[in-house]
């Protein structure tokens, strides 16, 4: 029996994506009909609709999705969860980890869902400061918490590659609401994320 891939893309939106790749690949001066490039502007079309598949999602409704009374006030922390998203400046990658709390008041949500929002935004042409803001506004609204932290780490490609060309240089970004604008809160956060618990 041959491989068959099953993944789902829009065939007018594919076929127009794979229409522009096909010139950009022949104004950079190559021929796109030899054999190792046929298919790559439709290996494109779908990497970017992958690649860019936040628009279609709603974070709002992730997080209500699994949304559970419950009668605890204590920081709830998911750190060193993978992110992968497109700088929209360059349309180059960039990647690293978000670290994300938030103290409840009266609501908790499903733990994977904290790793959804963060799919949600960083898949989207981005910039990691709104990327970083994003998440913090969509638990904010839909949790009513006490307080929200999000940091974010991250190595952009457009540095490594091309302009600067550093390679070990790595961005980092925060957000901080509510209980987290306290010292205390903010530093036990800090703390928390930096260490290796496990």
């Amino acid at each position: 029996m041959a491989y068959k891939k099953t993944e789902q893309y829009e065939d007018k939106i594919t076929s127009k994506l794979i229409d522009n790749y096909r010139e950009s690949l022949e104004l950079l001066g190559e021929d796109s009909q030899r054999e190792g490039l046929i298919k790559t502007p439709e290996r494109i079309a779908k990497a970017m609709q992958f690649m860019t598949q936040g628009y279609q999602m709603d974070a709002k409704a992730i997080l209500n999705s699994a949304k559970f009374h419950e009668e605890v006030s204590e920081m709830v922390i998911v750190k060193d969860i993978e992110l992968y998203s497109m700088c929209e400046h360059h349309m180059l990658p960039f990647y690293g980890k978000a670290h994300i709390a938030y103290i409840p008041n009266g609501w908790i949500t499903g733990l994977s869902k904290l790793a959804r929002v963060v799919d949600v935004y960083s898949r989207r042409l981005q910039v990691q400061e709104r990327l970083t803001t994003q998440i913090l506004n969509a638990i904010k609204e839909t949790l009513n918490p006490m307080g929200v932290a999000v940091v974010i780490e991250a190595s952009h490609l457009c540095m490594m590659m091309r302009g600067v060309q550093k390679q070990n240089s790595v961005t980092t970004t925060s957000a901080f609401w509510g209980e987290f604008e306290r010292n205390e809160s903010r530093s036990e956060f800090i703390r928390l994320i930096g260490s290796r618990l496990h």
